[in-house]
């Protein structure tokens, strides 16, 4: 499984939109190996996509069929793309997942997905195409996954037109806002790295304070959007950290103002504009309310600091 911020779902059965998932290696995003399935159509739309007659062969294949544009994809970067994912085997094939008819792309945690996926998705650029054939061997292998309609030996087969990639480095762009409000804490830090935030010894806040500490100069975030971004969560009592994509290595992704994150981070996110970064200060109703997130030892009566980092919406 994938590694879930515990500062931010409502739950842990909460996902992404993309759902193949498990861990990974690194071959660059090399062609290699017999695609055997045919591949129709421009990016960025829906791909027409052909299977032989014959069964899926046991190697991994992987093509680039559009090669992009910008810096290549490697672990520890997020992939947002749109995509096509098949099973197939000796019985035919099955379409499992399509988000260019849902209209929203997937988010692919380069090192944390299947071994196939992972090593199609390494050396991919925006605005790029490619096409895998993934075997059980590099996919889920001889038991398969039911909970994602994959059964025991099926092969996967996914293109994906990649939207942007975001490396690990990734962090606010634009221009600084001055925050000098003695009640709300400071927070220090260059662009790209994880920020240093101190939280002063007075009350918390009662209501949701949000502050744009660096204004970008994209799009504003609409409700419904996939966002990528970077994140440091700490508790008000103390000032400790309690999740950090920083500290994972990784950008994060969610989708915004449907309840797939607390209600502090749908309030306080819609509206800001891509490259910002925002302080958001959440008090427990806009948070875990009265139970708390055990787990993540957050207590019932806790106020959240976070500083968030929006790197795109999709």
């Amino acid at each position: 499984m994938r590694r879930r911020p515990t500062g931010l779902r409502r739950s842990a059965a909460a996902v992404l939109v993309m759902p193949l998932l498990l861990t990974g290696c690194s071959l660059f995003g090399d062609d290699v190996g017999d695609l055997q399935v045919a591949v129709k159509g421009d990016v960025g739309q829906r791909p027409d996509v052909s299977f032989p007659k014959d069964k899926p062969g046991d190697e991994l294949a992987v093509k680039t069929l559009e090669k992009g544009k910008g810096a290549a994809a490697r672990k520890g970067d997020l992939v947002v793309a749109d995509y096509v994912g098949y099973r197939w085997s000796d019985g035919g094939y099955k379409l499992l997942a399509n988000t260019y008819m849902a209209g929203q792309p997937g988010a692919f945690p380069v090192g944390q997905l299947v071994k196939g996926l992972d090593k199609a998705l390494e050396g991919s650029r925006a605005g790029g195409r490619v096409a895998a054939k993934i075997p059980p061997k590099d996919g889920y292998g001889t038991k398969g996954d039911a909970q994602h309609q994959v059964g025991a030996g099926d092969s996967l087969v996914y293109v994906l037109d990649v939207r942007a990639v975001y490396p690990s480095t990734a962090g606010a762009q634009g221009r600084e806002q001055p925050l000098n409000d003695p009640k709300l804490p400071k927070v220090q830090g260059a662009a790209g790295k994880a920020p240093t935030v101190t939280v002063p010894r007075v009350a918390a806040p009662k209501k949701l304070a949000m502050k744009v500490l660096v204004e970008g100069t994209g799009p504003e975030v609409r409700k419904g959007q996939l966002l990528a971004l970077q994140y440091v969560g700490l508790f008000w009592r103390d000032g400790k950290v309690f999740d950090s994509s920083w500290s994972g290595g990784r950008p994060y992704a969610t989708t915004i103002g449907t309840g797939q994150v607390v209600k502090g981070w749908d309030d306080g996110l819609l509206g800001r504009k891509v490259g910002s970064r925002v302080l958001l200060v959440v008090p427990p109703a806009l948070g875990y309310g009265a139970k708390g997130l055990p787990q993540a030892g957050i207590k019932g009566d806790d106020t959240l600091v976070f500083v968030v980092d929006v790197l795109g919406a999709h």
